[in-house]
């Protein structure tokens, strides 16, 4: 944009980053998870390849996995900033990084079935924009595959297959299933985002947001820090494990949002996300780029 002639760059680089490398949080989960197996188990295997696996793309940046995903931005600026043409350089920079291949071409016209070739399509890449009374910007990104995209759920509370009812018992339990239901799929271990209440596509957007967050974080809401943990203790009892081959970790943390809801209805979504939990940060303050 105007302001920051830079910015395409920045975001190609921020992609680069995003695809072949993990967040410091995300890897010490991973090994805790890996620690928590006993040697030579099947999950303590695979723990022990998606580690070598982080390593190498880190080494060699290439993307951690062949499905880079649908490209999600959330972007927070101040006022005055040209959101249209951060949204342009957003969409340029796309381009350029499958061009570059740290992202694979994954946008498809779902009547025709052609591949866009470069990610760039109605809704992809996805962004949203947040403006606040701050000078700096902060973009960030999610990098979600297909595999967990596709054991995400959503829940109608009261669910009477599960006999969960308006309550908080209720939506423990519907969480609880939809870990239960992906079995492994997804790549597990997963690292889950919950919403409660909303409408249906807002109740998704904010469960999908929760991914965004530290695996280590704590929720400032007292009454879902305790659910987080919770779920988090209950999830990892099921005997699950990475890749459903059995063991101590079926997931690397639970993060719960909520929203109003209408009277009339009580939603309850999850967004499952696999074990490369993509996601990064940058900061532009005083005109200088700094990814975290």
């Amino acid at each position: 944009m105007e302001e920051y002639p830079k910015f395409k760059d920045w975001i190609v680089e921020l992609l680069r980053r995003t695809s072949t490398d993990l967040p410091a949080d995300v890897i010490a989960a991973l090994k805790r998870a890996r620690d928590s197996e006993s040697a030579g188990t099947p999950a303590w295997s695979v723990f022990e390849s998606i580690l070598q696996n982080v390593d190498v793309a880190r080494e060699k940046s290439t993307p951690l996995c062949q499905d880079t995903g649908t490209n999600v931005f959330l972007v927070h600026h101040p006022r005055g900033v040209s959101t249209r043409a951060m949204a342009r350089d957003i969409v340029a920079a796309t381009a350029v990084a499958v061009e570059k291949c740290y992202l694979r071409p994954n946008s498809v016209d779902p009547i025709s079935g052609k591949n866009s070739g470069n990610n760039v399509g109605p809704g992809h890449p996805y962004h949203h924009f947040d403006e606040r009374d701050r000078n700096d910007i902060q973009v960030r990104v999610l990098l979600k595959g297909g595999g967990c995209e596709n054991v995400g759920a959503q829940y109608s509370l009261p669910f009477a297959p599960l006999g969960a009812g308006r309550d908080l018992k209720g939506v423990e339990t519907v969480i609880l299933d939809a870990i239960n239901n992906a079995q492994g799929k997804g790549c597990g271990p997963g690292a889950i985002g919950a919403c409660i209440g909303g409408d249906r596509a807002s109740s998704y957007l904010t469960a999908k947001e929760q991914h965004f967050r530290a695996l280590d974080d704590s929720n400032p809401d007292p009454v879902l820090r305790a659910l987080e943990e919770r779920l988090f203790d209950k999830a990892n009892r099921l005997g699950i494990g990475p890749m459903g081959f059995g063991g101590q970790s079926t997931v690397l943390g639970v993060k719960v949002g909520k929203l109003n809801r209408l009277p009339a209805s009580f939603f309850v979504s999850v967004s499952y996300m696999c074990w490369e939990c993509r996601r990064r940060d940058m900061w532009i303050r005083n005109g200088e780029m700094q990814i975290e």
